[in-house]
């Protein structure tokens, strides 16, 4: 029999294979997964820009890289992204990650030991908790509000825990799609900071704001470099490139660079190269104006269905941006038990809000919803169709 490391046993049972699974029948309508629509795939702008660089330099794209990262896109991030969101860093303070995740799992690598704590927004992105797991953490919730992660528990928590890290996703959040304001933000960069607490700030959906004013991200009112910012290409450009940022002050660099030469050396330099010119180009504007009027008539269409289609008493809050609509049920509905029976019978998929939090026997009656990736149409067809899930289970229908 095999013995396996205790750490890989640390690990909870991953949802997001089966919401692939899910997500990857065609009979199904799936509102599942975090992903930009697929008609946005700037295709012919990735073909183009894989053309130029194999042409011009297919010996260099197509070998090992710096495990900081292709230099030209370490730069272009900092003049097109870093700067104007009000960050300040050098190339010392950038290293390129094969997708964001792979960057929650380098800082949890060299940051948390047997026994830290972890503080992590109430619900937060279910695919972090296992991470901070595996490496031995005691991942320990904190409140939110309407308006995010409440200030006095969280500073209650930092006091009573004395934790390592803060984990949060303050833009668009993942799963409620809530957006801190500049004043709660600065607020929890003092107090990490007063407590000895680093904060990783899970920062994906910072550009992809329909509605309202940006807010700049936590990392901008850093005085103390006590935070590490993560971004990524995924919900912008692509998915599949994997390709994504951390900014950091360069003590922390250097030791995530010595975590991830032991993963996988360095990134793809062909997907690098490949976000490089998408930056670089001036593309990077104007794919986000031709995307927004896409993703903002597919929230609509979302809402309006929630509105039309679904019981009374439903919570929700219409996000500004992001790609999630987050929902609490009435308290009967139980929406982990009822989802086989929604992707078998009624043919529509969620993600069942329970998974994303600490202890989730008692947050069952809550749903994800991504509105990206399907067209108005679809939209409004997989929504009837979920409505009437939540209509019958209520009213006793026999499944």
């Amino acid at each position: 029999m095999v013995k396996f490391a205790d750490r890989i046993l640390k690990i909870p049972d991953d949802p997001l294979n089966e919401i692939m699974k899910l997500s990857s029948d065609k009979e199904i309508i799936s509102f599942s997964l975090g992903s930009p629509s697929k008609e946005a795939y700037p295709v012919e702008f990735i073909i183009n820009a894989t053309n130029k660089l194999l042409t011009q330099n297919p010996e260099s794209m197509l070998s090992y890289g710096l495990q900081e990262g292709y230099i030209p896109l370490r730069k272009n991030f900092i003049e097109h992204i870093a700067n104007k969101r009000n960050i300040n860093a050098s190339l010392e303070n950038v290293l390129i990650t094969t997708g964001a995740t792979q960057g929650i799992e380098l800082v949890s690598q060299i940051l948390i030991q047997d026994g830290d704590v972890v503080l992590v927004e109430s619900p937060t992105f279910f695919a972090a908790l296992p991470v901070f797991k595996k490496y031995g953490a005691t991942v320990i919730p904190v409140k939110m509000d309407r308006d995010g992660i409440d200030l006095n528990d969280l500073e209650t928590k930092l006091i009573k825990h004395n934790p390592k890290l803060l984990y949060i996703i303050p833009t668009f959040q993942n799963p409620t799609g809530i957006t801190l304001s500049k004043k709660r933000r600065i607020a929890i960069c003092e107090l990490t900071y007063k407590y000895k607490t680093v904060l990783l700030e899970d920062d994906p959906y910072y550009d992809l704001r329909f509605l309202g004013e940006p807010v700049l991200p936590i990392k901008s009112h850093d005085k103390y470099e006590n935070v590490i910012y993560l971004s990524s290409f995924s919900k912008i450009l692509a998915p599949g490139l994997r390709v994504g940022v951390i900014v950091a002050n360069k003590e922390i660099i250097e030791k995530l660079v010595l975590a991830k030469s032991g993963a996988d050396t360095n990134t793809s330099l062909l997907s690098q190269g490949i976000c490089s010119e998408f930056l670089e180009s001036g593309f990077y504007e104007s794919h986000l104006a031709e995307i927004f009027p896409l993703y903002l008539n597919r929230l609509n269409k979302m809402v309006e269905c929630i509105e039309e289609f679904f019981p009374e008493h439903i919570q929700f809050i219409k996000p500004e941006g992001g790609l999630f609509v987050w929902l609490g049920l009435p308290k009967e509905i139980n929406t982990q038990t009822l989802l086989e029976i929604s992707s078998q019978i009624y043919k529509v998929s969620y993600v069942p809000g329970s998974i994303f939090f600490i202890n989730q026997s008692e947050c069952n009656n809550y749903i994800r919803l991504n509105y990206s990736s399907n067209d108005e149409s679809t939209i409004e067809l997989g929504m009837k169709r979920l409505g009437m899930v939540f209509k019958d289970y209520i009213s006793g229908l026999s499944f």
